[in-house]
């Protein structure tokens, strides 16, 4: 369908150039079977997958979405300005633009979209996109709770689509060899995990105020809570502040947290018994954690140690009896430092191999197998995540079940499971 709609454009395009300024269709300057790809978060990482997208001659950017007036025309403008650019004559307008994902969602000729909305919006996308029938990629952490998460493992498996977590280390070398190295035996029993990534912050307090023109404040706003507009927090710090996000714990921790269970596949199979605490802001704005420290422990004997990396240095440490290895985004490290030179073996398991997150996904769309970040990896991932916070939050031991996706006999840390909707938002 998305292909004889592209063609119509094109022709439809062609003739109206008779009569009106030539307007250049994609079609003219690239093949014509290009996965057709729509953004839905056009910001500061939104216009980084937006930007992506655009320099492969496998996909066309058709349609941006932002409830910002001014994110999504600026995006509608770079996109528009590149394929008018590349055809080297005219203009291009074939890129549509809304503040409402659901007119995105909603169009049959749209393939995959690509979210970078904030946390508490990514299950609706998300969930919305996979039931219009298209491919996803989204940004982490992959929702902002727990039942959140169940809900798009069941849309992506429901409706046979690809979805690929932005967990975009394991499209990397390093990760991935240090995890073979810990799921292998190359460390002998690998007894502790430890993983550290930056801190939170607090934020003052400000005074509501009438949101601006540009922003569309109740779309925006969505299923979260109503409370009035700032200048604040419809910015980066929506990541700070509890009703759209866990903070940095999940946030950021996602990443490295993801990295632990792939190297240690028990955490998340395994019940987990989990403690920890956290400091939070005393004042002002933010309700996130600045600091943690959360312990899980598998029944296989295994400690993860999860903290700031004021405590741990940041990235993931697998270690073992026989030795240790640490992987972060500047490099790898081990001891003894022969194992970085160590080849594995044939019959070793060897892990997913991706070169590139983007890459890998486009590569899926076409191949329809699950991508290196698939959505129950992604979704345990961040469960990881957001069981620590809740432990943090408790301050008691809690156990965690992997079955059930419940905590065991604690009616009350299973309520931070879930989260009412503001209506008319359901999923």
């Amino acid at each position: 369908m998305s292909l004889s709609l592209t063609r119509r454009r094109f022709l439809a395009g062609a003739a109206s150039a008779v009569a009106a300024p030539y307007v250049v269709s994609p079609m003219a300057f690239g093949a014509n079977d290009r996965i057709r790809v729509g953004a839905i978060g056009t910001g500061g990482r939104g216009s980084g997958h937006v930007g992506s997208f655009l320099g492969r001659r496998e996909t066309e950017v058709a349609a941006v979405c932002d409830p910002f007036k001014s994110k999504r025309l600026r995006a509608k403008k770079r996109v528009e300005n590149t394929y008018a650019g590349r055809a080297g004559k005219g203009t291009y307008k074939g890129c549509a633009d809304t503040a409402d994902f659901r007119e995105l969602t909603n169009r049959d000729d749209i393939d995959a979209v690509v979210i970078a909305s904030p946390e508490f919006w990514h299950a609706h996308h998300s969930v919305w996109a996979l039931r219009s029938g298209k491919d996803v990629y989204c940004e982490k952490a992959m929702t902002l709770t727990v039942a959140e998460g169940q809900a798009v493992v069941d849309a992506v498996r429901r409706h046979g689509r690809v979805f690929q977590l932005g967990t975009q280390q394991r499209s990397s070398r390093n990760f991935r060899f240090a995890c073979e190295l810990a799921r292998n035996g190359y460390l002998g029993k690998v007894h502790t995990v430890e993983v550290g990534v930056p801190g939170g912050r607090a934020l003052p307090n400000v005074p509501p105020e009438p949101p601006p023109p540009d922003i569309d404040y109740e779309m925006w706003l969505g299923p979260a809570p109503w409370t009035p507009y700032n200048k604040l927090k419809c910015s980066y710090n929506w990541y700070f502040i509890l009703d759209y996000c866990i903070g940095w714990i999940g946030s950021w921790g996602v990443h490295h947290v993801d990295i632990a269970q792939w190297g240690c596949p028990s955490l998340r199979t395994k019940p987990l018994e989990i403690e920890g605490t956290a400091t939070f802001p005393t004042d002002g704005i933010a309700n996130t954690s600045i600091g943690w420290h959360i312990h899980y422990r598998t029944p296989d004997g295994v400690h993860f140690s999860f903290t700031h990396n004021k405590v741990h240095p940041q990235g993931c440490r697998f270690v073992g009896d026989k030795g240790w290895v640490h992987v972060n985004r500047g490099g790898i490290r081990s001891d003894p430092p022969s194992l970085l030179k160590l080849r594995l073996k044939p019959d070793d398991e060897h892990l997913y191999v991706s070169s590139g997150h983007h890459s890998n996904f486009i590569e899926c769309i076409h191949s329809r197998r699950d991508p290196v970040a698939a959505v129950e990896q992604g979704h345990s991932a961040t469960v990881l995540t957001i069981i620590g916070d809740i432990a943090s939050r408790l301050r008691r031991k809690l156990t965690w079940d992997w079955q059930t996706h419940t905590f065991v006999d604690d009616p009350d840390a299973n309520r931070m499971l879930s989260r009412p909707m503001r209506s008319p938002w359901t999923l």
